[in-house]
């Protein structure tokens, strides 16, 4: 595997991602370091983006708490969900996405969900208003979000990323407003009757990130 894609096994620390990105962003930007997505799992947490609001934590003792200075509202992250940590600069082009957009840089990290989604026949749907990816969700009739994004830029470099639901315990979400949308739920590719694996996710991951980004 290139350098470009970190598969990190285990459970990583939330300060110690935090840092890492913030090393290797000022590397990136330096030019002393390449591009890189980095796929974690974190232990059970919450983060809160630079639009949260405290009173959509509705269970702050339950996990560990952080302000993640990303962009985007409360987020769960916990084993079983896949979250990828995009460290690109943006100052080019690339694939799809231009240079210097930040618009075109979330609609290029939607449509790569949406396509690694789309190998394991999921439907994966942008909501206007919404972010992240939603999908029909059977449970209900409705629909659930199945991914989340969140990003931050420092001087054109990017880093935070998205975060896929493989096989998360979706109880967890109850402890905060995911995203600040009370009336739409969260799903994974488990609930839905999709038992793929985590090597399988970072598969359509890395297989849809070319039809985007390249």
């Amino acid at each position: 595997m290139s350098e470009f894609w970190r598969v990190e096994e285990g459970l990583t620390d939330y300060p110690h991602a935090i840092e890492t990105m913030q090393s290797r962003v000022a590397a990136i930007r330096a030019g002393t370091a390449a591009e890189q997505v980095w796929l974690v799992e974190h232990p059970p947490l919450y983060t809160a983006g630079t639009s949260a609001r405290r009173e959509d934590l509705a269970e702050p003792n339950r996990f560990p708490v952080f302000d993640a200075g990303r962009g985007g509202q409360w987020t769960y992250h916990g084993p079983g969900q896949r979250t990828g940590y995009v460290m690109l600069d943006l100052t080019r082009a690339h694939g799809s996405v231009t240079a210097r957009d930040v618009r075109s840089y979330v609609w290029g990290l939607e449509e790569w969900l949406i396509r690694a989604l789309d190998r394991f026949n999921v439907k994966g749907e942008r909501r206007e208003g919404r972010v992240g990816i939603w999908v029909a969700d059977p449970r209900t009739g409705g629909e659930a979000k199945i991914a989340a994004i969140g990003v931050r830029l420092t001087r054109w470099v990017s880093w935070h990323g998205v975060a896929l639901n493989v096989e998360p315990d979706l109880s967890h979400f109850s402890g905060i407003v995911p995203c600040g949308i009370k009336q739409h739920g969260v799903t994974s590719l488990h609930a839905l009757g999709i038992l793929a694996t985590m090597e399988e996710a970072d598969a359509a991951l890395m297989g849809a990130w070319g039809e985007v980004f390249e």
